[in-house]
């Protein structure tokens, strides 16, 4: 028989929830905190009695770091505003337009979901090469634009658009790009903005193919930029952990703003 918890008390179930909730950001929390302890008390066990804003400062103003946040900035937003404009275009047509092999393209971009990036590094490289676009902003960029799961999340969602919406524009005169433009992408705005979250915090996070696409350290995103530091500073472990939780701030804050729209596209497409 089936026992409930009183309400006002805590079960069994919700301390085990609470622990692991608390050993999952416990390593943050250690990472907060040592951030802002001086040089000398970093690595200590005992907390934290003195606190300081010199390890960010430092890392601000002695490390071409702000140079390393704008570069994160400005190729996750160009990625993520165009991806998700060409990605709602190509699921728009595997769900709703009828051509020949439209079956074997949608299969094709659901198969490479199976292939990661470090499989395909070293090709990827050379086709970028080949174009010229190696140490460039276009190398960062252009090669981060395509996402199957984008494609597949976006498809999914405009096979269930009534088809009574599209016969309507249809009438009015509405061409297959008037449709898209007028009634696809006004309907798809939520699930437009959950995908903005991922796509900004996938190439916020990337790391391995802008170490290998770029040389110069003006293009230098932060991830990178994280890594240097552990080389830089070994033994001075207070401004990695400053210039990592400079790095994390951006993602924290816009999943906080989306992470409604994220939940939301997931329960819609049924993925767990």
């Amino acid at each position: 028989m089936r026992t409930e918890t009183p309400r006002g008390r805590i079960g069994p179930k919700a301390v085990f929830a609470y622990l692991i909730a608390f050993l999952t950001v416990l390593p943050l929390l250690w990472l907060l905190l040592s951030a802002f302890r001086p040089g000398s008390d970093v690595l200590s066990s005992s907390l934290p009695t003195k606190f300081t804003l010199g390890n960010l400062g430092y890392v601000l103003t002695q490390i071409p770091f702000a140079r390393y946040l704008m570069n994160s900035a400005f190729v996750a937003v160009t990625v993520t505003v165009i991806a998700l404009f060409l990605h709602s275009m190509a699921a728009y047509a595997l769900a709703r337009l009828r051509f020949r092999g439209r079956g074997f393209a949608f299969a094709t971009v659901v198969g490479t979901l199976l292939i990661s990036l470090p499989v395909i590094l070293v090709p990827l490289f050379l086709v970028v090469r080949l174009l010229g676009l190696v140490d460039s902003y276009a190398g960062l960029i252009v090669p981060g634009i395509f996402n199957a799961f984008g494609i597949f999340l976006l498809r999914q969602f405009y096979l269930s658009v009534p088809r009574e919406l599209e016969e309507a524009a249809r009438l009015d005169g509405c061409g297959y790009f008037g449709i898209y433009w007028r009634i696809i992408l006004p309907l798809s705005r939520p699930m437009l903005a959950s995908l903005a979250v991922l796509f900004f915090l996938a190439n916020w996070n990337s790391f391995l193919w802008p170490l290998a696409v770029t040389q110069d350290e003006s293009l230098r995103v932060v991830q990178v930029g994280v890594s240097g530091l552990q080389g830089q500073y070994a033994s001075q472990y207070q401004y990695v952990l400053a210039g990592a939780v400079l790095a994390a701030i951006p993602t924290v804050v816009v999943f906080l703003i989306g992470q409604r729209r994220l939940i939301d596209s997931l329960k819609t497409t049924g993925l767990k």
